[in-house]
């Protein structure tokens, strides 16, 4: 039987990407301790594709930072039903999410650059989807990405 959550997916017509393990570190995409379920960091890629490369205030905008963030979000969700075994009704509450843009010294729109990936989740997750949030505008990052987002998850076990 499908799950509320995957409902929610096709109602919304969303199309995860592949779940991809990071290449450049040693450590997981993701890892349950107990009854939380860690993200590591999700960069806007899409199958193996970026095509968000650069700072939000100089080669993007707000609106597309939150695209960017979006897809971070869609990233995220693939490695929760991949981690959780195809069953992303397990997820009880998204607990946190943290957003790092790489921005401009003078963006001061961080936090609605990060709302992307924060509507995304009330979107998809109902109810379960409010969560606590951590944004940071940052001077260098991976592969010069726009965004990266992490998220912690409260699941059943």
């Amino acid at each position: 039987m499908q799950g509320d959550v995957e409902t929610r997916l096709k109602e919304l017509g969303i199309e995860l990407p592949e779940a991809r393990e990071p290449k450049v570190a040693k450590i997981l995409g993701s890892n349950i301790a107990g009854n939380i379920l860690y993200i590591s960091g999700q960069v806007p890629q899409w199958n193996g594709e970026i095509p968000y490369v650069g700072k939000v205030g100089q080669e993007f905008d707000v609106k597309q930072g939150q695209e960017a963030a979006y897809l971070c979000g869609l990233n995220i969700i693939a490695h929760a039903k991949q981690a959780l075994n195809g069953d992303l009704e397990r997820i009880e509450k998204v607990v946190k999410i943290r957003g790092y843009v790489n921005s401009t010294p003078d963006l001061h729109e961080v936090a609605s650059v990060v709302n992307g990936v924060s509507e995304l989740f009330i979107n998809v997750f109902g109810e379960r989807g409010y969560h606590a949030r951590t944004v940071a505008g940052v001077n260098v990052m991976p592969f010069n990405v726009a965004i990266e987002v992490d998220a912690d998850f409260f699941i059943r076990t």
